[in-house]
């Protein structure tokens, strides 16, 4: 579990490890349609979509793939998205990737770019990999936004999981 940022905090959020008890905070994403209108995939029914999720964070965990980490609202103590650094395979490389999602209540603050750049400075200053992605959609401007607030910029353009997306990338400095 070395890429996770438990226990880590920036001015607005906190970091730790997804629990089973989140689930019901997190069900809502599944079920409004704005959450995925970017993305293609095997429509489930939300809760089996959103279990589906968790199963595959915990797996992350214990197969030291990364994994997503809640995000919790430090004035309210709400959990409002999840953030982290997972490895995955694009394209047969490994990479390790930036990942984000949020509540759609709390888009347009700034709370994924917040939590996207502590994720980068974690992964840069411990040496995880020499530069980090971000898998986004082509049609998913916020998203393509926060990858170039972090620094990030098109290294290329993909399939992934059947859907078109730019990989973003920034590289680490020496």
């Amino acid at each position: 579990m070395k890429y996770l940022l438990d226990g880590s905090s920036t001015e607005r959020l906190l970091f730790r490890k997804i629990r089973e008890e989140d689930f019901d905070d997190w069900l809502p994403f599944h079920q409004d349609p704005a959450t995925s209108r970017y993305w293609i995939s095997e429509k489930e029914d939300p809760e089996t979509e959103c279990r589906q999720w968790y199963e595959k964070q915990f797996g992350r965990y214990v197969n030291d793939k990364g994994g997503m980490n809640a995000l919790v609202e430090k004035s309210s103590g709400k959990l409002i998205g999840h953030c982290g650094l997972l490895v995955q395979v694009v394209d047969s490389i490994e990479e390790l990737e930036i990942a984000y999602s949020l509540l759609p209540q709390f888009w347009n603050r700034g709370y994924a770019t917040e939590a996207a750049l502590k994720c980068k400075e974690a992964a840069f200053a411990k040496q995880y990999a020499d530069s980090l992605i971000s898998i986004v959609s082509l049609t998913n401007t916020p998203s393509a936004n926060v990858a170039c607030k972090l620094g990030m910029t098109i290294d290329r353009l993909t399939i992934y999981k059947g859907n078109e997306v730019h990989i973003f990338r920034v590289v680490r400095d020496n």
